[in-house]
């Protein structure tokens, strides 16, 4: 379980693929939320995805937090933009939650409905950004309610149903603790809709009925 609020942001420092299907290298950046560093075991998010840290190697630059290594499944390459990714790649990382973490996002389980394909971005004034979602993740869009977007707790600004189109503002704060801010109109975005919506959806639309 994680909260969507990012902690520090990683590079990609290898990329191979394995038997379990591509091993994953992340060098985490220096930032203070991380210096509990992760263990041998965790759950990281990775951009939103949910992933187990498989190793733990000595980072290269004397300073740096260690590297960690991830084993990546075909389903987990397919289904989120984690198969996308190349040496270099920036990506945002946040520890899983415990009971004493401060709930400053929102639930988020690291596990990905779908991605969604940026639309446009608006830098001017506000910055915001559209974004088209697979229709069948609507009905989890709420006005004003919570989205995972690669791993970023956010706010919903607007939702057009009629278009799948979802709206974003990012905050300055956002934008410099985040890779959002590399955004581009075509890029793949990781999507967690939030659990609560996705709960009540799924038992007004299987279950209600049959009271």
């Amino acid at each position: 379980m994680f909260t969507g609020l990012v902690q520090t942001t990683g590079r990609i420092d290898d990329l191979k693929p394995s038997d379990a299907g591509v091993r994953l290298v992340i060098q985490p950046e220096p930032a203070m939320e991380w210096r509990t560093a992760a263990g041998l075991g965790d759950s990281i998010s990775v951009s939103g995805a949910c992933l187990t840290v498989a190793d733990i190697l000595i980072a290269e630059r004397k300073g740096d937090p260690a590297r960690l290594a991830f084993d990546v499944v075909p389903e987990t390459l397919r289904l989120t933009s984690l198969g996308k990714l190349a040496l270099g790649d920036r990506v945002n990382l946040e520890t899983s939650v415990t009971a004493s973490t401060l709930m400053g996002g929102h639930f988020v389980q690291g596990h990905v409905d779908g991605l969604a394909t940026i639309e446009r971005v608006t830098t001017q004034g506000e910055w915001r950004v559209a974004l088209r979602v697979p229709p069948g993740l609507m009905p989890f869009m709420t006005p004003k309610g919570s989205v995972c977007l690669d791993g970023v707790s956010l706010t919903l600004a607007s939702v057009n149903p009629a278009e799948s189109i979802i709206e974003v503002a990012l905050i300055p704060t956002t934008l410099q603790r985040t890779t959002l801010s590399e955004w581009s109109p075509g890029e793949a975005v990781n999507v967690e809709a939030d659990v609560i919506a996705k709960t009540v959806v799924n038992y007004l639309t299987h279950f209600a009925a049959r009271k």
